[in-house]
């Protein structure tokens, strides 16, 4: 629904920049392509965090399903690690040799 919306007022941008006459048809079209450009990059910017994001959920799930999960070479599971859910990092348990250690989920696979 949002690209929806950005494509409509991206729409409206171009009706704006076909009325403006004061302008030539290079900067109209510098402008179209600074803002398709801008557009994009957010667009890319958004899938980017979508899977980044993705990855460390399902890192989260398995970790709450009992499964092992590694994490910058180290092995985190629920013996020896407990989960804090406010900021998903991973917190070594006392009587573990992990103990005080933090993992952030984001680094986990």
């Amino acid at each position: 629904m949002t690209y929806i919306f950005g494509l409509v007022i991206v729409g409206f941008l171009f009706l704006v920049l076909h009325y403006f006459t004061e302008i030539d048809k290079k900067q109209k079209i510098t402008t179209s392509v600074v803002v398709l450009l801008i557009i994009f990059s957010a667009i890319a910017f958004n899938s980017y965090n979508d899977a980044k994001t993705q990855t460390m959920l399902d890192a989260v799930r398995k970790f709450n399903q009992n499964k092992t999960i590694i994490c910058n070479a180290t092995e985190v599971n629920n013996e020896n690690f407990t989960l804090s859910v406010g900021t998903y990092t991973f917190i070594g348990k006392q009587n573990t040799p992990y103990y005080q250690q933090m993992i952030s989920a984001s680094q986990c696979k």
